[in-house]
Order: C-alpha cells, then structure tokens, then sequence
C-alpha cells in the first residue's frame, strides 16, 4: 500500500529569471510543506526528464540543488506518460520497503527558457529518424493524422473536438494559477489559426513554465488519505507508421489491466484526470478508457457530464489546454488537482464527490499509456 502524502504545484506561464531547477524547488518544497515532511524524511526521488536542461543525470542533480541524499535516485523518460509512471514506480518502491517517502518531481521553464523552434525540433524527435523526421512533421502533425483518421472512421467533426477546449478553459477560468483563463467559444477555437489541420491553435495545448511534485509514501500523514489503488501500463508503438489500428491502442489495454487489478468498474469512479495535450487526444482516450462510446465524448461534453457539477468532473484545474504545459510536469498538474479534489481543498472547483478518481497518462503519439486508480480513505 502507498499513498500520496503531499502535492506542490506552480502557476504556468511565464516565470521570468526561473530555471528548470527554481521551479522543480519550489513544487518539491511545496509537496513536502503539504505532507509536513522535512527534506530529510525523503529517501527516494524520481525526476521527469527535461528538454531545457537535458543532464544525462537529473535526479541527482536536482537531489544535490536541493539538499538531500537520496538512497534511491532514478530518472525516468516516457514522454507524456512520465508523471504517472513517476508514480507507479513510487508507488512498487514504497510497497517493496525500498523506500518509505519517494519525491516525484518535474517542471520546466520551456516558455522562457527555449525557443520555440528549439521546443519543436526536440519534441519532433519522437518520429522515426529515417522515415518521419526528414519529412518535417511536429508532435501536432502527428496528432493531425490521428484526427483526420479518428474523424473519418467515427463521425467526429471538428466542432466537437472544439468542446474539449472550451470545457477546459471554462474550467481553467476557476484556478488562479491557470495560463490562459479567458473564456473561450467554439467559434473561437473553429477560427482560431491552422496548426496542422484539423488541428488549430485552440485546440492545442500551450508551451509553458512550471513545476509539480508529489509525495509517495508508505504510510499516510494527514487525516484524509489518498492511496493508489491499483495502476498498470501499455506499450504498443513508438512510431506513427508502426501504430496498431485505432481500435487497439494501449489506453484501452492499460485501462483493462487497472481494472483487473483493482477489481474496479469504469462506473465506480467520481472523478477523471485524462490527458489533454490535444483536443483529439481527450477525446479519444474518454472513449478509449471507457467513459464515453465511440464518437460520443463531445456529446457527452455539451450535456455537462464531464464539467464540475456534471456526473464525471474532468480537469477541474483547465488541464493541459487551459491550465498550461511545462513538459513532463504538464501532466502532473492533473494529479496535483485530483489530490485536491479528494481531499476537499480544491475551494471554488470542489466537486460533490472525489472519493475515486481514474487517472491516465499518454506518451509519444498515443504511444505509451499509464492508467491509475486513486482512492480517498478516512
């Protein structure tokens, strides 16, 4: 058994003079601050990696600039899906007695910190060096492909993928430390500049600063406890031109193997943390995990099912569209908010009921998938 025993979280955007290292500091002093922790109580760390600052040993250059000597140390790198599997492999270590509270942390000044064809380039190294980066596509490319195909084969149109980013945005307009926190229309995101179509900018998620961090523990320290349950992973390609058919891609695999070793239902859970960095990306990886049929995301989006007082509260914080993305802290943020959420310290977002909460994490082009299930105990 392990619990999430703290949370930290900076506002994204724009942090001015802040490196990487500053903004992983402040989240990881924050998250031990939250679990009422002291640096000396933290025996493991685990760091997301970082495009800004690619050190070929991050964990233990962030454990000597922030004053601790960890008995375990480990960098992990699985694209989107690194926060979760951050997590996981707290969550084995703890249960193995390896370690009694492990620091996961990650964030990144990619805003100020990295020009924007810097962060291109970096992030369209996922492809295949031979037969996909010469032909110049971007991580949105990718997706781009993904959608025309998703749309083609379950009658999704643009408008629909439209409603992922305004629910996010409406949402986002309630956190104080959101990037973007105008509110939004589906005209707006309809005419909003092409990025690779049919993907426009509204409908990807931004390029931000921040930092996140959590702690895992083997035993609780607050009055509300909030334990992993149960997670479990899939990977079934790197590469855009080896994907599987979209009816097999591992969210679906991974949310099946949660399931089964949890023993829960997709109709237990109160509360979703689904990764957004595209509208399309949410809207897949709802129906893939369950929580919607095919095609039917956005329908269920404009009846309210997935805002703050619908049936399955989505993202309260604005997620990776509103709320910003820093790299592998983007993702992170959704957990940061989901622990809020189950502990009722989420103020103007609280929802009715967090008491079980479904978490999932995409890396590369829907390429690696981390499905996980938290649970509030009293």
């Amino acid at each position: 058994m392990s619990f999430i025993t703290g949370v930290g979280l900076t506002p994204y955007g724009k942090h001015e003079g802040s490196s990487s290292l500053d903004l992983m500091s402040k989240a990881a002093q924050a998250a031990l601050d939250d679990a009422g922790l002291k640096r000396s109580d933290i025996d493991g760390i685990l760091c997301g990696y970082s495009t800004v600052s690619p050190h070929i040993m991050l964990a233990t250059v962030f454990a000597e600039h922030f004053g601790i000597r960890p008995s375990y140390a480990h960098a992990v790198q699985v694209g989107g899906a690194t926060g979760l599997a951050m997590t996981m492999l707290a969550h084995h270590l703890v249960e193995a007695g390896v370690a009694r509270n492990v620091l996961v942390v990650a964030g990144e000044n990619r805003l100020t910190g990295q020009s924007r064809d810097a962060s291109i380039q970096a992030l369209a190294q996922v492809g295949h060096p031979d037969y996909e980066v010469p032909l110049g596509p971007t991580i949105p490319a990718y997706y781009g492909l993904v959608a025309t195909r998703y749309m083609h084969e379950y009658g999704v149109t643009e408008a629909d993928l439209a409603e992922f980013a305004v629910l996010m945005r409406s949402h986002a307009r309630t956190h104080p430390g959101a990037q973007f926190q105008d509110p939004i229309t589906v005209a707006d995101v309809m005419a909003s500049k092409p990025v690779a179509m049919p993907l426009k900018l509204l409908d990807c998620c931004p390029v931000s600063d921040g930092g996140a961090a959590f702690v895992i523990s083997r035993e609780r320290t607050g009055e509300a406890g909030v334990r992993i349950r149960g997670c479990a992973q899939a990977h079934t390609h790197q590469h855009v031109t080896a994907a599987p058919a979209l009816s097999e891609l591992g969210a679906e695999i991974s949310i099946a193997r949660a399931r089964k070793a949890t023993g829960l239902a997709i109709s237990d859970v109160r509360y979703a943390a689904i990764y957004d960095s595209f509208t399309i990306t949410l809207a897949m990886l709802l129906e893939d995990l369950g929580l919607a049929g095919r095609g039917e995301a956005a329908a269920r989006v404009r009846s309210g099912h997935f805002s703050r007082d619908g049936a399955m509260p989505l993202n309260t914080h604005g997620g990776l569209l509103s709320y910003g993305h820093c790299g592998v802290g983007g993702a992170m943020a959704h957990l940061v908010e989901a622990h809020l959420q189950m502990t009722g310290r989420a103020a103007n977002r609280q929802v009715r009921d967090a008491s079980i909460a479904l978490l999932h994490g995409d890396g590369g082009v829907l390429s690696s998938h981390v499905s996980m299930f938290l649970e509030r105990v009293r």
